[in-house]
């Protein structure tokens, strides 16, 4: 078994700026993509910014321009490097890790989710 454990939430002023981490631990054989999504009272889930493997980079349209996704192959973490926050980025915020286990067997974790307040 593995787990995704999320650090770095909190509050923060409109225009400030925070630092997620996630980092994976367990019997990992590798991480093929990583996800961070967020959810507002009342909101669906939405998907912030993912990574890939190879390096490659999505992020939702609310965030581009604002939010870097990068990641630490060496150490299993993922980074989301949030500037110029909005009230609107007011959400709990969810690492999700896809990949392969020692037992070659696919997962599927998520973190336990971290509040990110952004007051005017």
């Amino acid at each position: 078994q593995g787990q995704l454990v999320e650090s770095g939430g909190g509050l923060v002023q409109a225009g400030g700026s925070l630092r997620l981490s996630c980092a994976a631990s367990g019997s990992i054989l590798r991480i093929n993509a990583m996800y961070w999504y967020r959810q507002a009272p009342g909101k669906q889930r939405e998907l912030v910014a993912a990574i890939t493997s190879g390096g490659s980079t999505n992020y939702a349209e609310s965030v581009k321009g604002r939010f870097t996704i990068s990641r630490d192959n060496a150490k299993n973490t993922v980074y989301l490097q949030m500037n110029s926050l909005k009230p609107e980025d007011t959400a709990v915020y969810y690492c999700n890790g896809r990949g392969i286990m020692y037992d070659a067997k696919p997962f599927n974790y998520w973190g336990q989710g971290i509040q990110v307040t952004v007051s005017s």
